[in-house]
């Protein structure tokens, strides 16, 4: 059977080629050519940033529910109580789920970047608080998700990074105990890790968080909603203790545009109580506008979403959760497994959710290569460059859509493939060159010049093009000094994006 060839995406459609403002279907029309271009978001064979149920008629639910509440603003919920009515439903069922008790407290958010960043922002005003630190630090397995540096960058906190097992990828709890301070706000563990899809020993480290008096947030955002329910399911093993339930754990973020599958722009943040989220909440009267209060980092924000994941949440319910995540169980074991007897894959370490990250058994095979052919032959597997320990590799997220045993042979026999061509292609080569000069670079000084002649190196084409195949770019951006790929990182993205008018 012919499968579909995944196209690059490119962003090259004329979008100055205007349709009709009279003509409803024209418009529609060329909103749909703009999506052609893009990774599908149904099969299952898009591996990574989005969640698919594969469930007849939620998509329509969820759209119907959303055109229902898209004119709803969120700011102010005593101008529109249905927001509060809502968020009150979802936070108290995440909360009923995830080990919550009669104090516990919750905020509805746009992504799990917000959670992370809201989760982060209130620990620093307890500690300033309850504590009196004023140069607060945030401790962090090396795994821990990028949100959580980038809220550190946001609120002016300083980040302890702590390694992890290099065989488990877990990170020891006694290191992350030996890491804590007195300026230490606030301690994060992954529920489970985004990379590896493994979970840290949450209650061992929540236990030496509380000893110091500190924070402990758990991050479950990608796979809190899957796990909680697989505990419900009959005859499967539950994962380790990881939610509110568990002593020491102050607050939890989980998504449920992930794995509660509601179209994006939802998770939940939860707090052990009302007073500690209280932290995180922003006020202001000393203007001669209304007066404000925002529970997030938005302001005005649509109530669509919060709307949209009420409908999926009461549509598929708890019994339809756990039977989608026995099936994910089960297709996540068998891909491990089948991947075993692929020869020259294998993954890392011992995954607990259904995250798995596929590294290369053999030199000359490499896993940038095995992401392309892949791409070619209808899949689209995430990269990932190697760093602290954890080898270059491709990443799947199962998801309920690809979850079918046929399914799940389908991608074995793909990668199988995927794996013989790319070792008849042969692993990318770095010039030693290009990395001695890139290593002679300061990102900080590097002037217009310069950034365009470093990204030509990289295989980024004029205007931010990016070729066909993106093994040669990965592997000299995996090469590079971290600090020169973050400062390459925004230059390539920028140039995908118009400036000026007219």
């Amino acid at each position: 059977m012919d499968t579909p060839r995944l196209d690059i995406p490119r962003l090259d459609i004329p979008l100055r080629d205007y349709p009709p403002r009279d003509d409803d279907s024209a418009i529609l029309d060329h909103l749909r050519g703009l999506r052609a271009a893009d990774l599908p978001v149904h099969g299952g064979r898009t591996m990574a940033y989005v969640y698919d149920a594969g469930l007849d008629g939620l998509d329509e639910l969820a759209a119907r529910a959303q055109a229902a509440f898209a004119g709803v603003n969120g700011l102010d919920m005593t101008a529109f109580p249905s927001v509060v009515a809502l968020e009150n439903d979802i936070v108290r069922q995440a909360a009923t789920l995830l080990g919550g008790g009669q104090d516990t407290a919750g905020t509805f958010t746009s992504g799990g970047t917000e959670s992370c960043l809201l989760a982060v922002l209130t620990a620093r005003e307890h500690a300033r608080r309850a504590r009196g630190v004023t140069a607060p630090e945030i401790v962090l397995p090396v795994t821990a998700h990028a949100a959580f540096h980038k809220a550190a960058a946001l609120f002016g906190l300083s980040v302890v990074s702590v390694p992890v097992d290099p065989g488990t990828f877990r990170v020891r709890a006694a290191d992350m105990a030996a890491a804590i301070g007195d300026r230490t706000a606030l301690v994060v563990v992954s529920a489970p890790s985004y990379a590896h899809g493994v979970l840290d020993p949450v209650a061992e480290v929540a236990r030496a968080a509380a000893e110091r008096g500190v924070l402990c947030h758990v991050d479950a955002c990608i796979g809190g909603w899957y796990l909680a329910h697989r505990r419900l399911a009959d005859g499967i093993a539950p994962p380790p203790a990881f939610d509110l339930a568990v002593p020491g754990v102050t607050s939890l973020s989980v998504d449920l545009h992930k794995y509660g599958y509601t179209p994006k722009g939802a998770s939940v943040l939860l707090f052990r109580d009302a007073g500690l989220r209280r932290h995180g909440w922003f006020a202001h009267a000393s203007w001669p506008g209304y007066p404000v209060v925002n529970a997030t980092l938005q302001g005005t924000k649509s109530a669509a979403p919060l709307a949209a994941a009420w409908a999926v949440l009461r549509k598929v319910g708890t019994d339809g959760y756990t039977e989608l995540s026995r099936r994910v169980h089960e297709a996540t074991a068998r891909l491990v497994a089948g991947i075993g007897r692929i020869d020259g894959l294998r993954v890392l370490g011992s995954p607990e959710a259904s995250l798995v990250a596929v590294a290369s058994a053999d030199p000359a095979l490499d896993p940038f290569v095995v992401a392309d052919e892949m791409r070619l032959l209808g899949w689209y597997l995430q990269p990932q460059p190697a760093f602290a320990g954890s080898p270059a590799n491709v990443h799947l997220t199962v998801t309920a859509a690809v979850a079918a045993p046929d399914r799940i042979d389908e991608l074995l026999a793909g990668l199988a493939d995927a794996v013989a061509k790319a070792r008849a292609y042969g692993p990318t080569a770095v010039d030693p060159g290009l990395v001695e000069l890139a290593a002679a670079l300061d990102p900080d000084t590097l002037g217009p010049d310069e950034v365009a002649l470093a990204l030509q190196l990289a295989g980024v084409g004029p205007g931010g093009a990016l070729p066909d195949r993106m093994a040669p770019v990965l592997a000299v951006l995996q090469a590079l000094p971290p600090r020169l790929t973050e400062r390459l990182l925004p230059e390539v993205v920028s140039r995908l994006y118009a400036t000026g008018g007219a």
